[in-house]
């Protein structure tokens, strides 16, 4: 079988060979929330069923198309749909593209996601700030041979999001009028949602937010060491004594509905990082 570092070579050659100028930001688009894409001044668009060793998004409401182009002033390649550990996929498959990120010389990934809360502060279309992960996958992108060229063996992981990227981002915030949470977020594999005694536990744990992406790619893109900024968009609530059964209709409504403070947010971190 191909090697890794051969794959992110094909892909990377691949991709090249499609544009003009290479990227300096990675943008990832959770669940709901491709919307961003539509901003970026698209020179080239490519389905992820045309590029070499790329995973397909089996998941109906991701787009599955990489987009090359700019956003906020800076060359971006764009994610419009991300993979999941539940869709069968191995941890390497599901960060393969940030590798190829990184090969085609992206310095700062940027991602989102969907995720419900567990933090009785937060609400329903809220927006948060990524400080901090728990990654609750039972699993890990690292886990196997270690690619010097890529990495080292033993990342440091005490600032996996940016310190310098979030202060941006609360400065954008503050200059928009817009409210967002900060918090830490914690990775589940699914699909099912959470039980009540799983929501309890993961407040107990420290988590505000509960999701089922992210992390996987957090932990390649430092790995990689690329500066990381992350977002959630809270689409439900998680609140054990209280809990309703998940609508998955109103919880892509409710990230549409915030998508556009998710957009604006981004577009700054961009423009000013």
């Amino acid at each position: 079988m191909m090697n890794l570092l051969d794959k992110i070579k094909q892909t990377s050659d691949f991709l090249r060979s499609k544009i003009k100028t290479a990227p300096s930001v990675g943008i990832i688009l959770g669940s709901g929330l491709g919307g961003l894409a539509d901003d970026v001044d698209t020179s080239v668009t490519i389905s992820y069923e045309d590029i070499p060793h790329f995973p397909l998004s089996t998941v109906e409401f991701h787009a599955g198309k990489l987009h090359f182009g700019r956003l906020a002033g800076k060359k971006v390649m764009a994610m419009q749909g991300r993979f999941h550990y539940y869709e069968g996929y191995t941890m390497q498959e599901i960060t393969f593209p940030v590798r190829v990120m990184k090969a085609m010389g992206v310095k700062a990934l940027l991602i989102s996601n969907a995720c419900g809360c567990v933090n009785p502060l937060y609400h329903s279309g809220d927006l948060m700030i990524i400080d901090d992960h728990i990654n609750m996958l039972g699993d890990n992108p690292l886990i196997g041979p270690n690619h010097d060229d890529l990495g080292v063996r033993f990342p440091d992981m005490s600032e996996p999001y940016s310190q310098r990227l979030i202060q941006i981002a609360e400065q954008v915030a503050l200059d928009k009028k817009l409210l967002v949470q900060k918090g830490v977020f914690a990775a589940v594999s699914g699909p099912n949602l959470e039980t009540r005694a799983e929501y309890r536990m993961f407040r107990l744990m420290g988590a505000d937010v509960v999701g089922m992406s992210t992390v996987p790619e957090v932990i390649i893109a430092r790995h990689a060491d690329m500066e990381v900024f992350g977002m959630s968009v809270i689409t439900d609530e998680g609140f054990a004594d209280c809990l309703k059964p998940a609508n998955i209709p109103e919880i892509l409504r409710t990230a549409r509905e915030a998508e556009p403070k998710l957009t604006e947010i981004m577009k700054g971190v961009i423009e000013r990082m």
